[in-house]
C-alpha cells in the first residue's frame, strides 16, 4: 500500500508535467531462434517526424560530440556471449560545423541487432539496455536509459524498475530536487513553432524578380502580352490566354522540383548528403564559376536551338490552352542562359539544407509565380505597358551584378567540402577576404571603373548604379572586422555562410562557454545569487547539444548579451548528459510520472530530472530566469537564433528583477 500511495502521489504531482515532456520515440524488441543455440535479439526505434537518433559508431573525443546510442547485455561466461558487435542499419552521413565532424544519424525508424549463443542450455531469458538521446533541428533531450527482459520464447518486457526497491530516502532525495518555481500564472509557457517554408518561398520570389530584369526575359513580356491582346479575336480571350500563359509558367516550375520528391522518397538519404557530398560540392563550385563567366558576357549557356524551335513550331500549329502551355515552355528553355543561373542557386541552396525537396517546391514556386506575374497583370492592364523601361545597358549591368553573386556563392561550396574533408585551405578569414575581394571588383564595376565585353562606355552614372554601389561598398566595409581576432569578427549577419568561428587561422578555442563564469551545481549557484543580490539564468544544456553551441557562439557572443551573462546574472549551466557519476550516497531511484523507476546515478541523471521535475521540459537548450526565492523572472525560452529577441528576454528579467 505505501508504494501505491507512492506511485498516486507522484502522478498526481507530476500531471502536469508528464503532459508537457516530449517523447519522440518508441522502443520495441524481439527475439528470433536462429539455431538451437544461437538467437537474434533486435531492437526497433521508431521516431516522430523531424527527430533523429544518433549511431553507436560515432568518433570517440575529448571535444563536445553526439550522444552515441550504447546497448549493453549481461552476458557473463556462465550465461551467453555475444556474437559480433550490435548491429545497424546504413543511416544519414552529414558533417556538422558545430561538432566540426561527420555525424551519423537514423530518422523514422531503425533496428539494431545483437546475435547471442547460449552457454547455458537453461537460460530462459536475457537483459539488456540501450543508452541514447534524441535530438530535431532546434533541440536536444536528455540521455534516458530503456531497460528490457527479453525471454527466449518469444517474449519481450520492457523492465521498468522494480517499485519495492524505492524507499522513503529514495523520496526524500526526489524531493530535495524539487525547488518550488513560483509565478507560472504570470507568464505565458514557452510555445514551440512550427516551421514555415515561407521563407524560401519569398526567396524563390525575389529570385523571379531578378531573373525578370535580365536580358533574356524582360524584352519578352511587352511582346509576349501585345501578342495575345492582339492577336485573339476578343479582348477576353486574349486576356485569358495571358493570364494562363502566366499559369503554366508556374507550374513548370514547380513541376521542376517533382523528381526530387521522388528520390526522397526512394531514398530520404539523397537529398540530405548534397550538403555534405564533396563531389556534388565541387561540382556545384565549378557549375557557379561558370555561370559567374557567363553572366560577365564571355560566352553564353543556352540549351540546344532545336529544343525551341520545335516547341516554338507546336505552339503555332496546335493552338488552344495546349498551344499556350508550350509557348510557356518555350520561354522557359530560352531563358535559360539568364535563369538557369539563378535557378543553381535555389537548387543548391534548398539541397543543401534540412527541408530538402519540400524547400525547393516552395522556392521553385516562388520563383515562377514572379516570373508569371508581369504576363498576367499587363494583360489585365495593358496601359502599364506604357511604363515598363525601354530595354538597353542596363539589362547587361543586371545581368554582370549577378555575375559577382554567383561568383561570391560559388565559394560557400567549396568551403564545405573544405570542411568536410578538413583540407584547411578555406579558412574563415580567406573565405571573407575572398568575398571583400568580389565585393570590391562589384563595386568598381558599378562606377563604370572595369568594364566586360558587353557593356558600352557609361557616359554618367545612373541613380541605381550609385546605390547600388554604395549599398555593395558598406557591406564591403562590414566584412573588414571578419578579418581580425577580435570580438567583431563575427559577422552575424552572415551566420551560416562562412566558415564557422572556430575555424580560422587565428588559434582559438574550438568551443566553449566565451569566459563566463557558469555555475556547474544549481546550489552553488543559488548561494552566490543570495550572496550578490543577483538574478539567475539556469541553462540547461549539453555536450553533444547542437544548438546549446549554437546559441553560445551565435547569439551569446553578442557584445550586449555577453556582458549581461557576464554582469547581471548568475549564470548555472546544468549539463543533463554529463556522464559523471554521483557519489554513492548522492545515487537515488527517482519514480517518473509515467510509472518507470530511474536510476540517478549521473550528474546528467539528476540534473535532467531537476529539469523536468520544476519546468516541465526536458529538451535542451532551454532557459530560465529566476530569483533567489525561486520566482519566475520571465516566461522560459528554447532556441532562439534573433539576437534581439533574446536580448529583449533577459532585459524584461532584469526589469521584473528590479521590481
Amino acid at each position: 500500500m505505501r508504494y501505491f500511495i507512492l506511485l498516486l502521489t507522484t502522478l498526481l504531482f507530476s500531471s502536469s508535467l508528464f503532459s508537457q515532456t516530449l517523447d519522440p520515440i518508441k522502443w520495441k524488441a524481439n527475439v528470433e531462434k536462429e539455431t538451437e543455440d544461437v538467437y537474434i535479439l533486435s531492437f526497433q526505434a521508431t521516431l516522430d517526424k523531424g527527430w533523429h537518433l544518433y549511431s553507436q559508431n560515432e568518433a570517440e573525443t575529448d571535444e563536445i560530440a553526439p550522444t552515441p546510442t550504447e546497448f549493453s547485455f549481461d552476458a557473463t561466461a556462465e550465461t551467453y556471449q555475444l556474437i559480433g558487435e550490435t548491429l545497424e542499419p546504413k543511416g544519414i552521413e552529414k558533417y556538422d560545423n558545430i561538432f566540426e565532424m561527420n555525424v551519423k544519424y537514423f530518422e523514422d525508424k531503425v533496428t539494431f541487432s545483437q546475435k547471442i549463443k547460449l552457454i547455458n542450455s537453461t537460460l530462459k531469458s536475457v537483459k539488456a539496455e540501450v543508452f541514447f538521446s534524441v535530438c530535431d533541428d532546434e533541440k536536444c533531450l536528455a540521455p534516458e536509459v530503456i531497460e528490457f527482459d527479453l525471454s527466449l520464447t518469444g517474449e519481450v518486457i520492457e523492465n521498468k524498475g522494480d517499485l519495492t526497491n524505492i524507499t522513503n530516502e529514495d523520496h526524500n532525495k526526489s524531493e530535495v530536487l524539487n525547488i518550488g518555481v513560483k509565478g507560472w500564472d504570470k507568464f505565458p509557457k514557452e510555445d514551440v513553432k512550427d516551421k514555415s517554408y515561407l521563407n524560401i518561398f519569398i526567396l524563390g520570389f525575389l529570385g523571379g524578380l531578378i531573373a525578370l530584369l535580365t536580358p533574356c526575359v524582360f524584352p519578352m513580356i511587352p511582346l509576349t502580352v501585345s501578342f495575345f491582346t492582339k492577336s485573339a479575336k476578343d479582348r477576353k480571350k486574349g486576356t485569358f490566354n495571358a493570364i494562363l500563359y502566366g499559369f503554366f509558367i508556374f507550374a513548370i516550375y514547380v513541376l521542376l522540383s517533382l523528381p526530387f520528391h521522388l528520390l526522397d522518397s526512394l531514398d530520404p538519404e539523397i537529398l540530405n548528403n548534397i550538403s555534405t557530398n564533396v563531389t556534388l560540392n565541387i561540382i556545384f563550385f565549378v557549375i557557379f564559376i561558370v555561370f559567374a563567366i557567363s553572366f560577365f558576357g564571355y560566352f553564353e549557356i543556352t540549351l540546344p536551338a532545336s529544343w525551341s524551335n520545335s516547341l516554338d513550331s507546336k505552339a503555332n500549329s496546335i493552338g488552344g490552352v495546349v498551344g499556350v502551355f508550350f509557348m510557356a515552355l518555350t520561354l522557359a528553355l530560352v531563358s535559360f542562359s539568364c535563369t538557369g543561373p539563378i535557378l543553381g542557386s535555389l537548387l543548391g541552396g534548398s539541397l543543401s539544407s534540412d527541408g530538402g525537396a519540400m524547400q525547393l517546391s516552395f522556392g521553385m514556386g516562388g520563383f515562377g509565380l514572379a516570373l508569371a506575374l508581369p504576363f498576367g497583370l499587363f494583360a489585365l492592364f495593358p496601359n502599364w505597358l506604357n511604363s515598363l523601361p525601354k530595354s538597353g545597358g542596363w539589362l547587361n549591368a543586371v545581368k554582370v551584378v549577378l555575375g559577382f553573386i554567383e561568383l561570391a556563392l560559388a565559394f560557400k561550396f567549396l568551403s564545405n567540402a573544405d570542411l568536410v574533408e578538413h583540407w584547411g585551405f578555406l579558412k574563415r578569414e580567406i573565405f571573407i577576404a575572398i568575398w571583400i575581394v568580389i565585393g570590391t571588383g562589384m563595386v568598381l564595376y558599378l562606377f563604370g571603373k572595369i568594364r566586360f565585353p558587353h557593356d558600352s562606355p557609361i557616359q554618367k552614372l545612373s541613380m541605381g548604379r550609385k546605390t547600388l554601389g554604395v549599398l555593395t561598398l558598406a557591406f564591403v566595409i562590414y566584412l573588414l572586422p571578419g578579418l581580425t581576432n577580435t570580438a567583431y569578427a563575427n559577422l552575424k549577419l552572415l551566420s551560416g555562410f562562412p566558415p564557422p568561428l572556430f575555424y580560422s587561422i587565428y588559434e582559438k578555442e574550438a568551443h566553449g562557454p566565451l569566459g563566463l563564469n557558469a555555475y556547474t551545481d544549481f546550489e552553488e549557484g543559488l548561494k552566490a545569487a543570495k550572496t550578490q543580490n543577483k538574478p539567475i539564468m539556469i541553462d540547461f544544456t549539453g555536450w553533444a547539444c547542437v544548438n546549446c553551441r549554437k546559441m553560445e557562439e551565435q547569439v551569446w557572443s553578442y557584445p550586449e548579451i555577453i556582458d549581461i551573462l557576464k554582469n547581471k546574472y548568475i549564470l548555472i549551466s546544468l549539463y543533463v548528459d554529463d556522464r559523471k557519476e554521483l557519489s554513492e550516497t548522492d545515487q537515488f531511484q527517482y519514480l517518473k510520472p509515467d510509472g518507470r523507476v530511474k536510476k540517478i546515478k549521473t550528474i546528467g541523471d539528476k540534473w535532467a530530472t531537476f529539469q523536468t521535475m520544476n519546468f516541465q521540459n526536458n529538451s535542451q537548450p532551454y532557459y530560465v530566469l529566476l530569483d533567489s526565492d525561486m520566482n519566475l523572472l520571465n516566461h522560459t525560452t528554447a532556441y532562439t537564433p534573433d539576437t534581439n529577441e533574446y536580448l529583449q528576454w533577459l532585459r524584461t528579467g532584469l526589469i521584473n528583477f528590479k521590481k
